[in-house]
């Protein structure tokens, strides 16, 4: 469950900016909140603004931060640069460090992470939990200076920071090394975060579940209830193996194919190997709607998945990180919810995490969007609501809350969002027709 995510000198964000899941004290849709001790957490929130103004940059940050983490330890080598990429707008950003931090609760246990990087070196990294509802460090990072408390895992500790190069975060090494603290933290970044991708790749997605047919049966369940016309849905996975000695297909491309071919070698080099063979997935993705037969009679007919509408596709490439949030918990992000969606479409998949009927794990998800139709409180809550805009000046881009205007309640938020009232909406000047 995320608390909080922090993000500063990271593209159009120049100063830190704080996107709270913390509820304030609303009356409106309190039913829909995850609680989280005497608090309440937000199960979604909305980022709005123009074209431009930089709310997929936090979306970028959230994301570029959680790969980093969870694979630094591999894709560090010595003079790798670090992949962030700080505010360029003015003659200093660019080499001061990027900073990013999470705060979020895992097996019951509320957890702080950050770093700051330029991109040759970690400058600052720290981890701290409260596992008896005190704040305590695990480690602390200034350069390549480390510091732990003082208990019988601080040689461990140390002796792992031998291994961390300028360039490598220490909780992504540390985990490597099974430190199991650092694990602990660690399995929220790799277990609990999704984000969206794009329909080209549901063959992909659907491949990486296809052993859960629980999360099968809840995409072709999701398929159905959205009314998208699809009655039922199939699978067909069919496994193929590639001996060493077969010819590749000859419109694979030649890299593919030396890669492959690489692997293969590495793989008959290791010990006992007797025979090697690459096992390579095929899916086949059928659905399943009524028609009418010639004889007038109402039958099914099948259509593949890439006959489908862009809008059920991109809904059938959400669906797995949906199911699996909505399953064990979790959080996703999606980058422009509504593309190609009809925005009652995008209204229910809100309304799954907003419902204690289908969000019993205290799912969230946090979304960009430009439809506006979601401006209201019968589907958000105020709190739920940001805006992102940017100085046309500066090119700062500054993110903030809806509750910091004091809306009332009974405040029309649609109408005075259109009008500029909260700005993060461009400044056009409409011909006379």
């Amino acid at each position: 469950m995320l608390i909080s995510f922090k993000v500063a000198n990271y593209r159009s964000f120049r100063d830190e900016v704080v996107l709270s899941m913390l509820a304030k004290g609303l009356k409106e849709r309190k039913e829909s909140l995850i609680p989280y001790g005497t608090k309440k957490v937000l199960p979604a929130a909305a980022l709005y603004g123009k074209n431009g103004g930089g709310k997929s940059n936090l979306l970028r940050a959230f994301w570029l931060a959680v790969q980093f983490v969870r694979n630094a330890q591999r894709t560090q080598h010595e003079n790798a640069p670090v992949p962030v990429q700080p505010f360029l707008l003015n003659d200093y950003s660019r080499n001061e460090p990027t900073a990013f931090e999470f705060t979020y609760v895992q097996d019951g246990v509320k957890y702080v992470y950050g770093f700051a990087a330029t991109r040759a070196k970690i400058v600052k990294e720290y981890l701290y939990h409260s596992p008896k509802g005190q704040k305590a460090v695990i480690f602390e990072r200034d350069g390549q200076e480390f510091s732990f408390p003082v208990n019988r895992e601080k040689k461990k500790k140390e002796l792992i920071s031998e291994a961390v190069a300028p360039n490598q975060l220490y909780f992504a090494v540390s985990c490597t090394m099974n430190y199991k603290p650092c694990i602990a933290a660690m399995k929220w970044f790799r277990e609990s975060v999704f984000f969206s991708r794009d329909y080209t790749d549901i063959p992909h997605q659907i491949i990486q579940h296809a052993e859960d047919p629980g999360i099968l049966k809840a995409i072709v369940s999701a398929a159905q209830k959205a009314d998208l016309g699809i009655q039922d849905m199939f699978f067909e996975i069919r496994d193929k193996e590639l001996s060493k000695d077969e010819i590749l297909p000859d419109n694979m491309p030649e890299e593919i194919k030396k890669a492959l071919h690489g692997l293969m070698q590495a793989l008959m080099s290791a010990p006992n190997e007797a025979e090697t063979r690459l096992k390579v997935s095929e899916l086949k993705a059928i659905s399943r709607h009524y028609g009418i037969s010639k004889s007038g009679k109402k039958k099914y007919f099948s259509l593949n998945l890439a006959d489908e509408s862009d809008g059920t596709k991109h809904l059938m490439a959400l669906a797995p990180a949906i199911e699996k949030t909505l399953s064990t918990g979790g959080i996703l992000l999606v980058d422009e919810i509504e593309k190609d969606m009809h925005p009652l479409l995008v209204e229910y998949i809100i309304a799954r995490y907003q419902s204690k009927n289908s969000n019993k794990t205290g799912a969230q998800i946090v979304f960009t969007t430009h439809n506006t139709e979601l401006l209201n409180m019968e589907v958000l809550r105020r709190d739920q609501i940001y805006f992102v805009d940017k100085d046309n000046e500066s090119g700062v881009s500054e993110l903030y809350n809806l509750t910091e205007f004091s809306p009332h309640t009974d405040e029309n938020i649609h109408k005075g969002y259109l009008a500029g009232k909260y700005g993060a909406t461009p400044i056009l000047e409409t011909e006379e027709v």
